[in-house]
């Protein structure tokens, strides 16, 4: 007798997951790496990271760890010695006022964003996002079932963002507005009176503020700030930091949040179920880069203005290509709208996808941070290195 074959049920994900998407610059790195497994020579400008190597004092500290085994579970939120360095670096550099209990250690700031949203954001609640935006911001918003309601801004104002902007898309379901300063992808810095506008106005309302204040450390305006130091309004801020870039540890994934001793805790709990404390000799190269020398940080961001200021000009010397002066992080992102509806490219994905394919160059489309007009270029790199790229999106923009 032949047995009866029951059919298997079609796989069927969970609706959270099948809510957000994979993130667009880790979706160009992986391109990248398969054209570069092929034998092919990429010029990497979609890659989110310093190019410099971590400073010979931090790597230092995490040998010394795993010399003298420290390599046992931590607290979930980091050690004690870890929470207060980074209390007392943000002190020294921001004057804010935060203690211990205020403060935790994540695997990279991505998972101290995640952690944070997930505790302050319910099915249905509003949160407000800048345009252009961070990849993973929206895409974190959706997982904890929240909704995006974006603000556009202008990119004949340098991206600027101001209270006003905002006001206009509160509605009683606003829960969070989430501030990123300096910007990934634009670099775009907000001015000190807008950002505590923008704060003020929020607390007023009883409306909570994210600032994601991982490259607070490349602003290249005259004055650096973080809303840290607006401390009359700490009650209703979480601000996320990170050390990848500020002292190229990207792959060292060590993230930090200031917010309200409540909210820590919450995010605690979240993190003992999830990925407990980040990796506990990494912790201790933590505490040497918050400690120790600064002047690192101080080469880096000279670097970074350098290096800035010669992709940005060769970027503007391309016929065609319309690029803002960033203020801040490590990304130029021009305009290409112009090569629309030649030779097939018909929007930023596929200008991206072609300057990939056949010109070699990795470059991230702005589909991924809310505009359909640009590029993300990434100038954390040497000059050789822009100018081998910048020549190669010259030839292809030529041809099209």
């Amino acid at each position: 007798m032949t047995p009866v074959t029951e059919a298997i049920p079609a796989l069927k994900l969970s609706d959270r997951i099948n809510r957000i998407e994979p993130s667009a610059t880790m979706a160009v790195v992986a391109e990248a790496d398969k054209l570069r497994q092929q034998g092919i020579d990429v010029v990497d400008f979609g890659a989110g990271e310093p190019h410099f190597s971590t400073p010979q004092h931090i790597k230092d500290a995490a040998i010394a760890a795993i010399q003298g085994n420290f390599s046992k579970y931590t607290a979930v939120g980091g050690t004690a010695e870890l929470r207060d360095a980074i209390v007392h670096r943000h002190a020294v550099d921001f004057d804010s006022d935060y203690r211990r209990e205020e403060a935790i250690a994540s695997v990279g700031g991505k998972h101290a964003l995640f952690n944070a949203i997930q505790v302050l954001v319910d099915h249905g609640d509003e949160v407000i996002l800048p345009v252009p935006y961070w990849v993973s911001f929206k895409d974190i918003v959706r997982y904890a079932g929240g909704d995006c309601v974006l603000v556009g801004t202008d990119e004949s104002q340098n991206f600027r963002l101001t209270a006003q902007m905002i006001e206009r898309l509160v509605t009683p379901r606003t829960k969070l507005i989430i501030l990123n300063s300096p910007s990934n992808p634009s670099g775009a810095v907000m001015s000190p009176g807008d950002v505590t506008d923008v704060v003020r106005f929020a607390y007023e309302r009883g409306i909570w503020v994210v600032s994601d204040e991982c490259y607070v450390y490349l602003n290249y305006t005259p004055k650096r700030f973080s809303v840290g130091s607006l401390r009359e309004f700490k009650d209703r801020m979480v601000i996320v930091g990170s050390l990848s870039k500020t002292y190229a540890m990207t792959g060292w994934r060590l993230g930090y949040a200031l917010a309200p001793a409540p909210v820590v805790s919450a995010m605690q709990k979240l993190q003992s179920q999830s990925t407990s404390n980040p990796t506990s000799m990494v912790q201790k190269a933590a505490v040497a880069a918050l400690k120790g020398p600064q002047q690192c940080v101080v080469d880096m961001r000279a670097e970074y203005i350098h290096l800035r200021d010669h992709v940005v000009n060769g970027l503007r010397a391309l016929p065609g290509v319309k690029c803002t002066l960033p203020d801040g992080a490590f990304y130029a992102y021009p305009n290409v709208s112009a090569f629309f509806g030649r030779g097939g490219v018909n929007s930023a994905s596929d200008l991206a996808g072609k300057l990939l394919r056949e010109a070699h160059v990795a470059t991230v489309p702005g589909e991924g941070f809310g505009t359909r007009d640009h590029i993300r270029i990434s100038y954390a790199t040497s000059v050789a290195e822009l100018d081998r790229g910048l020549e190669r999106l010259r030839k292809f923009l030529a041809s099209l």
